[in-house]
C-alpha cells in the first residue's frame, strides 16, 4: 500500500474503527536514516498503529526500529513481501524470503533493540520456491529469532515477469497454505492477507487464524470499516453514517489545509466512502474535479456532500414511486 496508507488515510480510517491495528505504508531504512523528511511522523489519534519497515541491514533496521518505538508506534513490521523492482534491486522486500537466515538476523537485531512486538509480512513463496517446505522453513527460522506474528499474503510473488499490481492478482490464492502454518505453529499468531473483500470472508478466516489484514478492499470501500469493531471485536457498533464520517473528517481537512497540506492529498482516501450508494459516483466526481483547483478548500467536500444527498433523495423518491409487488 505504498503511497496509499499515508497518515491522512489512517486518520480517515480511524474515524470508522477504533479497534483495528493500522499499518503505515512501507518506508525504507535508508529514508529514515538519511532522508530529510520525518518518515515516521504520525498522529496520536491513529493508535493502535504499526510501522512497516523495509531494508536488509540488521544494524540499520535495529536503529530504525528503535526510532519508531521512541515515536510511539505499537508494533514494528518488517516487509518481506513487496515484489517491486525497487525493493528487489535493494535486496529487500519479497527477495528477503530467499534469505531466511538474514531475516532471522534482522529480527534478532530488531527485537533486541525494542520492547514492542516485531512482526513479519511475507508471501507463501517466491518464484519457483513455493513449496510448503519453503514457507515452513522460513517461518521456523524467523520465529526462532523472536518473531511471534506473521502476516502472510496467500499468494506467491514472481520477482521477474509480473508487475507489482499483477503480483496482487495473477498468482493464485492458496489460503490452505496459511492455515497449514497455523496448524504446524499453533503458538504463533498467524494473520492472513490477500483477496478478502468483505467482512463475511474475514470472519470465515478468523475461525482458523488469529487475524486478517485488508488493504485495497478498505481503500475501495472504506465504509466496510464501520462494521469492524462490532463484528470482529465484539465492541459497540459504530452508528455513524457515511456522511457523518465525511463531516468528522472535514475538521481534520481544515486543520491540515491551514498547515499547507494540499486538498488533493487529503481527499484521496475518502473518494470511495459512498461506494455502491446512490450518488456515490457523483460525490467522487465532484471531489476529484474540484480538489485540484487553485484555492480549493473544505467547501469542495461540503458541496459534494450536498450533491450526493440530492442524488440519494431523488433515488429514494423514485423507488418509492414504483408499484409494489403483491
Amino acid at each position: 500500500m505504498l503511497d496509499w496508507t499515508d497518515r491522512h488515510c489512517r486518520r480517515f480510517w480511524r474515524i470508522m474503527t477504533k479497534k483495528s491495528l493500522l499499518y503505515t505504508e512501507m518506508v525504507t531504512s535508508g529514508a529514515i536514516i538519511y532522508g530529510k523528511n520525518d518518515y515516521l511522523a504520525f498522529d496520536g489519534a491513529e493508535h493502535p498503529v504499526a510501522v512497516q519497515l523495509a531494508g536488509c541491514d540488521p544494524k540499520d533496521l535495529a536503529l530504525c526500529a528503535k526510532r519508531a518505538e521512541e515515536k510511539g508506534y505499537d508494533e514494528i513490521n518488517l516487509n518481506c513481501g513487496c515484489p517491486s523492482d525497487r525493493v528487489q534491486n535493494g535486496g529487500f522486500g519479497a527477495a528477503l524470503m530467499l534469505r531466511p537466515d538474514l531475516v532471522a538476523d534482522i529480527l534478532k537485531a530488531m527485537t533486541d533493540a525494542v520492547s514492542v512486538p516485531v512482526t513479519v509480512k511475507c508471501r507463501i513463496g517466491i518464484d519457483n520456491e513455493d513449496s510448503p517446505d519453503f514457507l515452513r522453513n522460513f517461518v521456523r527460522k524467523v520465529s526462532a529469532a523472536g518473531c511471534g506474528r506473521f502476516i502472510i499474503h496467500a499468494r506467491k510473488a514472481w520477482l521477474e515477469g509480473l508487475s507489482p499490481s499483477e503480483n496482487r492478482t495473477v498468482p493464485p490464492l492458496i489460503y490452505e497454505r496459511v492455515h497449514m502454518i497455523k496448524r504446524e505453529f499453533p503458538d504463533l499468531e498467524i494473520v492472513i492477507n490477500g483477496g478478502l473483500t468483505d467482512l463475511g470472508a474475514c470472519l470465515g478466516e478468523l475461525r482458523e487464524l488469529d487475524g486478517v489484514m485488508v488493504g485495497r478492499a478498505a481503500w475501495e470501500n472504506p465504509a466496510m470499516l464501520l462494521d469492524v469493531d462490532e463484528k470482529i471485536f465484539g465492541a459497540e457498533r459504530n452508528a455513524m453514517s457515511r456522511a457523518d464520517v465525511v463531516r468528522e473528517y472535514l475538521s481534520y481537512i481544515e486543520d491540515e489545509l491551514s498547515r499547507g497540506v494540499k486538498l488533493t492529498a487529503l481527499v484521496k482516501p475518502m473518494l470511495g466512502i459512498f461506494h455502491a450508494c446512490p450518488g456515490g459516483k457523483l460525490f467522487r466526481k465532484a471531489v476529484s474535479e474540484e480538489a485540484w483547483k487553485k484555492g480549493a478548500g473544505a467547501e469542495v467536500v461540503e458541496n459534494a456532500l450536498l450533491e450526493q444527498k440530492k442524488a440519494e433523495e431523488a433515488f429514494l423518491e423514485y423507488r418509492s414511486s414504483l408499484p409494489r409487488s403483491e
